[in-house]
């Protein structure tokens, strides 16, 4: 098997809360040398967000994975010559400060490639490094607020709704990767580093569809539709009679068809409406009365089997004990198994996608607190004495 794709590329990741973190684990399991920097007495909050087992974050685990853990201190004059010492063999740098702030350290783009000029450096931010709101915090949730995202989300006569995950930090993390990898191909081509400007409010309001597009030539604002979609009828989620939620989307013709023709309502095929998307949207009630009147006579087991004879699309809500126990998941990697060194055989989300050739992997889940700091100043070629001096000066 050859080395994975981004082997001999080295990351630090200079960044918390999450996209540049996420967007850093993912160019990780592709096989790059991640090195996370984290403050020596303010360790990243990551490691304290959500469920732990014995005091150790379990979200920390995944998202640190692959990742070897150091202690500098950006503000510390000292330990800003290691930070540019680390950034002179990197590849690329992650880092999601305000804007303005590796510069009031010394440490912005300028002086870094002075070191470095093949260097590229991502920079997460929630609006970007430019325009009246780039100063301002951001998270994620700003982001799936400002986005379009949540106006679109919930019931039609309910609020705005915003996911109970990070979203658009997520969305965010996988735009930074490609955005990364981009900047790698093009530095093949020419030699020279660049600057990626990853703005948080971006990604996720580039993947709501037409929004822009319909606003601007029909002034349209897209309306609250619950579990349906404004583009395709029957689509909603269903409960059977054994008490499951299954999810149907119809968003082909034959499919369409097939559903109706299923539950028994091979009449509604034959009106002029059902003939196109928007006909069946405008019968939505009357589709979806019809499906769920259906499903719910029946159990699960039934439903998804007569689904799959006629071939219409049907699939059940998982939570996270129905995705380990899946036959498809676990066929295709999805949930990994790590070893690891706290908490013994770790089960969580495996790599994005498959590789026929260069495939990624998970080589290590997230590690304690500055555990690889002497191995990593060991390569930079700090010697013991300097790195004790650097600690006793609270750069390391």
């Amino acid at each position: 098997m050859a080395e994975p794709p981004l082997h001999g590329i080295r990351v630090i990741d200079a960044s918390t809360l999450f996209a540049g973190p996420t967007a850093a684990m993912v160019l990780g399991d592709f096989g790059a040398d991640v090195i996370k920097v984290e403050h020596p007495s303010r360790p990243d909050p990551s490691r304290t967000h959500g469920p732990a087992k014995n005091g150790i974050g379990l979200g920390w685990k995944v998202l640190a994975r692959n990742k070897r853990t150091v202690t500098v201190d950006l503000s510390n004059p000292k330990g800003q010559e290691v930070f540019l010492r680390l950034a002179a063999t990197a590849d690329v740098v992650i880092e999601n400060f305000r804007p303005g702030t590796l510069e009031r350290w010394n440490l912005g783009y300028g002086r870094l490639k002075q070191g470095n000029p093949g260097l590229v450096l991502a920079r997460v931010t929630g609006s970007g490094q430019i325009g009246p709101n780039s100063g301002q915090p951001g998270f994620g949730t700003l982001a799936e607020a400002m986005s379009g995202f949540a106006a679109a989300t919930g019931e039609p006569d309910g609020p705005p709704m915003l996911p109970p995950f990070g979203l658009a930090d997520g969305v965010a993390a996988l735009a930074t990767t490609i955005a990364v990898t981009n900047a790698l191909l093009a530095r093949h081509k020419s030699g020279e580093g660049q600057v990626v400007d990853v703005a948080i409010i971006e990604p996720l309001m580039a993947l709501l569809g037409p929004q822009i597009s319909t606003f601007d030539q029909l002034g349209v604002v897209a309306e609250r539709s619950g579990n349906r979609s404004t583009s395709n009828a029957p689509r909603n989620l269903y409960q059977t009679a054994d008490g499951a939620w299954l999810a149907v989307s119809t968003s082909s013709q034959n499919i369409a068809e097939r559903v109706v023709r299923l539950v028994g309502r091979g009449d509604l095929v034959d009106q002029p409406w059902f003939q196109s998307a928007a006909g069946r949207v405008g019968h939505a009630e009357e589709l979806d009365e019809a499906v769920a009147l259906w499903i719910s006579e029946r159990n699960a087991d039934v439903v998804i089997g007569e689904f799959n004879r006629v071939e219409a699309a049907i699939g059940p809500v998982y939570d996270a004990g129905d995705i380990i126990n899946d036959d498809q998941f676990n066929a295709i990697g999805a949930v990994a198994t790590v070893e690891d060194e706290d908490l013994g055989p770790l089960r969580m989300q495996g790599v994005l996608f498959r590789m026929s050739e260069t495939p990624g992997s998970i080589r290590f889940a997230g590690r304690a607190h500055g555990a690889d700091t002497d191995e990593v100043m060991a390569e930079l070629g700090f010697t013991a004495d300097e790195v004790a001096d650097l600690r006793a000066a609270e750069a390391i």
